[in-house]
């Protein structure tokens, strides 16, 4: 009984990071695709970049983490 609660949870747990993932990246391929087509001009935020390179590194490393442990989770289900 116990196991079935914590495995629902997790699975709780696992969709809210998946969807949070999905909306990530597809924010960032919409995001890309814009610069790609110089639609979006980015030489006005090159400064702000270059200064918080190592925060912005840090977010995708986190991001990158939360994948990995959704797909663990999911796997595991």
């Amino acid at each position: 009984m116990v196991l079935a609660i914590g495995s629902r949870r997790l699975s709780k747990v696992a969709l809210l990071i998946g969807g949070l993932l999905i909306f990530v990246g597809v924010t960032m391929v919409g995001m890309f695709a814009l610069v790609l087509t110089r639609a979006l001009d980015v030489s006005a935020l090159e400064r702000i970049f270059i200064d918080y390179r190592a925060l912005f590194l840090g977010v995708l490393l986190v991001i990158g983490v939360f994948d990995v442990v959704s797909g663990i989770i999911l796997r595991h289900r």
